[in-house]
């Protein structure tokens, strides 16, 4: 099985947002949290749909689980890669 393909750059709710990785939706959520804790905002992509909220539900109840496109608005990039690098 091929993993699904996203693009870099996408505009999205008339904003343009930049995909910083594609990774499982566990690891993304992980990512989700830290960034939101430093004020940046961000939404997922999967083959499906675009998720800008992650209710736990929809992962308990075996939402999709693959790779998903991690994606923040271009003007937080440098905001975003800061905190993921402090994370480590």
């Amino acid at each position: 099985m091929s993993r699904p393909h996203y693009e870099d750059r996408v505009r999205y709710q008339g904003d343009l947002w930049v995909r910083l990785d594609t990774l499982p939706r566990l690891l993304a959520e992980g990512w989700r949290r830290t960034l939101a804790e430093g004020g940046v905002v961000t939404v997922i992509r999967t083959p499906f749909q675009w998720a800008m909220a992650s209710p736990v539900i929809e992962i308990e109840t075996g939402g999709y689980m693959g790779d998903v496109g991690l994606y923040v608005p271009e003007v937080q990039l440098e905001e975003a890669l800061a905190l993921l690098r402090a994370e480590d």
